[in-house]
């Protein structure tokens, strides 16, 4: 019996008698809603009807795992690379998981086979989300309405306030063409993938001004909406203790950076009008004299989450009873 290949084989020329639609065409360049996709190839995919009428073909599954919600995640290493084999198995699959009744299906299509990504839009799949590596999609089976997690609306940013025992403060201007670039303000940055808050001040600072510090506290954060791409932004304030004092800049995002007195740095004019900044440092000011307390990391093991992670509150060492 033939059977349709997964793999890297061409197919031969289909006989039409076999399907019930003409052949159809899809242009990798096309663009699906308000999501364009740059990275496709500039070329046709020729791809047959995957709903194949004759009782000679055998279609193959997509590889997948249940997932623990009655879902499905599609396997991306077991995804075939041919157009043709991708559209018939993809339509096959999801016939066979509406019956079992299953739920939310993730489908991450790696970038090296982006040419299947117009196929799983037509089959009624849709955006989630994108990364350098691969683009993930998703698809809804039941008629209530979708369950699914959203794609990420945060972005998550730290402010670093490092004073010495002098009380003069770490600040930098940065090399930027926006309007802040003529201010000196404290060393800000956004924390990298699987890294920790304090981890990312402690970098930030190191990167930006070649100061080494340790993490005391994190004193407040800010929450505003409607920011990068209409994402949402955290911004941790953290207290860092300096462990040096010469500084080195990165010419390539800093123009200058400086010791600068407490009391001359609460006087730059743009803190009479920025309600926001003037109050981040009065209260980092108010930590570093002891008149107030953050919040510190602790280390601990969950068992609900099976993992090590930090949680960050006033008074690590109070035993709760």
């Amino acid at each position: 019996m033939p059977r349709i290949s997964l793999r890297n084989e061409i197919l031969p020329e289909p006989n039409p008698s076999f399907f019930r639609k003409p052949f159809y065409f899809l242009c990798s360049s096309i663009k699906f809603g308000s999501i364009a996709l740059p990275f496709l190839k500039k070329k046709e995919i020729h791809v047959i009807s995957p709903h194949i009428a004759s009782p000679g073909f055998t279609v193959e599954l997509l590889s997948a795992r249940d997932d623990e919600y009655n879902g499905v995640i599609i396997d991306p290493e077991g995804l075939p690379s041919s157009a043709n084999a991708f559209a018939s198995a993809l339509c096959a699959s999801l016939s066979n998981w509406k019956m079992k009744g299953k739920k939310g299906i993730w489908l991450e299509i790696p970038t090296e086979l982006a040419d299947l990504v117009p196929i799983a839009i037509q089959e009624g799949f849709k955006y989630h989300h994108a990364e350098p590596e691969y683009v993930m999609l998703t698809y809804w089976i039941p008629s209530e309405p979708c369950l699914l997690p959203a794609s990420p609306s945060h972005q998550i940013g730290v402010t670093a306030f490092v004073i010495n025992d002098k009380r003069e403060v770490l600040v930098v201007k940065e090399k930027c063409p926006c309007s802040c670039s003529a201010m000196w303000k404290l060393p800000t940055g956004y924390i990298d993938k699987s890294e920790d808050i304090f981890s990312g001040a402690v970098r930030e600072v190191k990167e930006e001004t070649g100061i080494d510090t340790i993490f005391l506290e994190m004193v407040a954060f800010r929450h505003a909406h409607l920011v990068s791409f209409e994402k949402s932004d955290l911004l941790f304030v953290c207290l860092l203790k300096p462990l040096s004092s010469a500084i080195a800049i990165d010419a390539k995002e800093i123009q200058a950076a400086q010791w600068m007195g407490l009391d001359e740095f609460m006087g730059e004019a743009y803190f009479h009008e920025d309600h926001m900044w003037r109050k981040i440092t009065e209260v980092c000011t108010a930590a570093f004299e002891d008149r107030y307390h953050g919040f510190t990391a602790q280390q601990l093991n969950s068992k609900l989450e099976g993992r090590l992670s930090y949680i960050y509150c006033e008074g690590s060492d109070i035993v709760l009873c």
